[in-house]
């Protein structure tokens, strides 16, 4: 009987394990899920600071040059008040050969100035210096001579064929004791082919200074 007893209760203690068994099995622990996969929007990208274009150069106006050359002085005395009244740069015309008191003398027939006048072949005068330094930045040239036989100084020749006036505004001046400026400017601007040429004035010799700056005041410069 205790043999039969003990058959039972193994019987039992087996089913009852093998049902834990099958329990365990039919509920596995469940694994986590993974996490959905966040993403992000995109994000704009940072507003860059509009560039600023270059600031162009101020436009400048160009300069002002007198240029002249001067047999006894006067011509030298009107272009002076000239480049002080406009702020000029001054470039002085100086023949290589330059002319004593006995070459200007025209009532000589003998003398160079008379010679020069009756052969125009030999009115080519060389000058120390017949380009101007930093040419191209002049806007307005103003150019004075004495008046010789109703032109213009010979001198002032080989200043006009060495420089292109191509735009620039040129101003004649001249000096004389009776005579005007008759077409000595026109002449000029014949020979330079190039450039915006102006009306000029006539000074006699000893002109005021106060007739001086009138005029250039008149030229808006």
């Amino acid at each position: 009987m205790k043999k039969l007893l003990a058959c039972l209760l193994s019987l039992f203690l087996l089913f009852a394990l093998s049902g834990c068994s099958r329990q365990g099995s039919a509920n596995p622990s469940a694994s986590a899920q993974p996490a959905a996969e966040t993403t992000d929007a995109p994000t704009e990208a940072p507003t860059q600071a509009p560039t600023e274009a270059p600031a162009e150069p101020e436009a400048t106006a160009g300069k002002t040059l007198v240029v002249y050359y001067s047999s006894t002085g006067n011509t030298e005395e009107v272009a002076n008040v000239i480049a002080a009244a406009t702020g000029a740069d001054v470039f002085e015309l100086v023949p290589v050969e330059p002319y004593s008191s006995a070459d200007l003398n025209w009532t000589d027939a003998n003398s160079r100035v008379v010679h020069e006048h009756d052969n125009p072949s030999a009115r080519t005068v060389a000058l120390v210096e017949s380009v101007v330094p930093d040419w191209d930045a002049y806007d307005t040239v103003l150019i004075g001579y004495p008046i010789w036989w109703g032109i213009a100084a010979w001198p002032v020749d080989g200043f006009i064929a060495a420089n292109d006036f191509t735009g620039k505004t040129v101003i004649p001046f001249c000096t004389s004791a009776s005579s005007g400026l008759g077409e000595s400017g026109a002449l000029l601007a014949e020979a330079a082919g190039s450039g915006n040429w102006l009306e000029g004035m006539r000074f006699s010799s000893g002109t005021s200074e106060a007739s001086v700056q009138a005029w250039v005041d008149s030229l808006g410069l």
